[in-house]
């Protein structure tokens, strides 16, 4: 039997907990495990409001990245990412042989920005621990085109 997926929407109630359903050949299955009901229209036939269905993004991204190994998965590529843009920034730079000064000065005022803006917090988040690891890739791919530079 082939499933298909019917109808993917928001419903949100207040005062009670929502649920996934997914709808199979014209039935409804309830799944709570991600805890949001989601419909494209409400009971009475009128139409969703945009600004509830965006409300809801922060509250089903922190759903989404509960999950350890998520979040270990999204530290990696923002590590990776830095380390990415680092190698750009240097191989464009270093090519043209104009500006690099002033495109290290700058790479050097954000890595250092972001590093007194991840410490200076009470408490980190996850959306900052992701900054954080993309300041620790871009740190680290500049120091390997050094030592690229200098061999």
């Amino acid at each position: 039997m082939a499933l298909s997926m019917n109808l993917f929407a928001v419903n949100l109630r207040f005062g009670s907990f929502p649920k996934t359903e997914v709808a199979i050949s014209g039935k409804f299955i309830a799944r709570s495990s991600t805890g949001l009901r989601i419909r494209a229209v409400q009971e009475n036939g009128g139409s969703r409001r945009l600004v509830d269905i965006i409300r809801i993004i922060p509250q089903l991204s922190r759903n989404y990245f509960r999950s350890t190994p998520r979040r270990a998965l999204f530290g990696g590529i923002s590590l990776l990412g830095g380390f990415y843009v680092a190698q750009t920034i240097s191989l464009s730079f270093g090519a043209l042989g104009v500006n690099d000064v002033i495109a290290a000065v700058v790479c050097v005022l954000l890595t250092e920005y972001v590093t007194k803006f991840y410490y200076s917090r009470p408490k980190v988040t996850f959306p900052v621990a992701l900054l954080n690891n993309f300041k620790m890739g871009f740190t680290y791919g500049l120091f390997i085109d050094a030592f690229k530079l200098a061999s």
